[in-house]
């Protein structure tokens, strides 16, 4: 299944979409939300779905939000592509490098984001996000990670590497959380409907291509990660997981940074693009 939350800021309405039309879940939930997730709302929305019990909402000219409200956690896993770490630098990790968001960062795939106070190396990062479903906490095997996914979205993990690199003390969160810096959507798809070992991920600024690579090149993979992060936290339903980000990025000296005028776009196989005009 595929779900999205459409409207104002802060106003979002629920919704499943199916066959390129989309219905209102409001008689089922006030929002996709961890206690949706984690308590059978995906398969009590395809029942409903299934019975015609679910009006049809005009959404045309209507903004899409994340796909998922405020989650509890962004859990992000750096350098998750050999490529990517030899652009940055780095070695190729031997062990899943995590970084944190503020959850205050999602906003939805076509928002407009400020170029940050201050900065001059703004930069773009297609990545897979996988939303957790059950709580997970020291899970026994990657494979028993499988039980714990809701689903799969679109996310732009921005960053500003100044920041991030050389006034940050040693940690990365100064340059991963300035406003609206995780776009994320424009739909959840269920973790039924996804191959998320062999997905395509793009990006282009100004029109002009930038990434273009595969989750199959992913150094750990979603399930390994996911063991992996339940051995030091507790994974909570709603929680979105950034996977890491194939090469192609400014940092690779290769491409400028991004300033104001500038327009980013992103896009996974399967879960839908993004749109992000820069602003100053």
């Amino acid at each position: 299944m595929k779900f999205a939350r459409i409207g104002a800021p802060g106003a979002e309405e629920p919704v499943v979409v199916h066959q390129e039309r989309l219905y209102s879940l409001q008689s089922l939930t006030a929002d996709i939300d961890g206690a949706f997730l984690g308590g059978g709302g995906p398969a009590k929305a395809a029942a409903a779905l299934a019975a015609g019990g679910l009006p049809e909402v005009a959404a045309e000219g209507l903004r899409y939000g994340a796909p998922i409200a405020r989650p509890s956690a962004v859990i992000c896993i750096g350098q998750n592509y050999a490529a990517h770490a030899a652009e940055s630098g780095a070695q190729p990790p031997t062990q899943p490098i995590i970084f944190l968001k503020t959850p205050n960062t999602v906003s939805g795939p076509d928002d407009a984001v400020a170029i940050p106070r201050g900065s001059t190396k703004t930069d773009w990062e297609v990545e897979l996000g996988v939303v957790i479903g059950k709580t997970a906490s020291y899970l026994e095997s990657p494979a028993a990670a499988r039980d714990h996914i809701a689903g799969y979205v679109t996310v732009n993990d921005l960053s500003e590497r100044d920041f991030q690199l050389n006034v940050s003390g040693g940690q990365w969160s100064k340059g991963k959380n300035s406003a609206g810096f995780c776009p994320t959507g424009p739909y959840l798809v269920t973790a039924d409907e996804v191959d998320a070992g062999n997905l395509r991920l793009r990006s282009w600024v100004n029109g002009e291509p930038r990434q273009d690579s595969s989750t199959a090149d992913m150094i750990f993979d979603v399930e390994t990660i996911i063991h992996d992060l339940s051995q030091y936290l507790v994974l909570e339903p709603g929680d979105l997981i950034c996977t890491g980000t194939p090469e192609g990025v400014a940092l690779s000296g290769r491409f400028p940074y991004l300033k104001a005028g500038d327009v980013v776009e992103i896009d996974i196989e399967g879960l839908g693009r993004q749109r992000q005009e820069f602003v100053a």
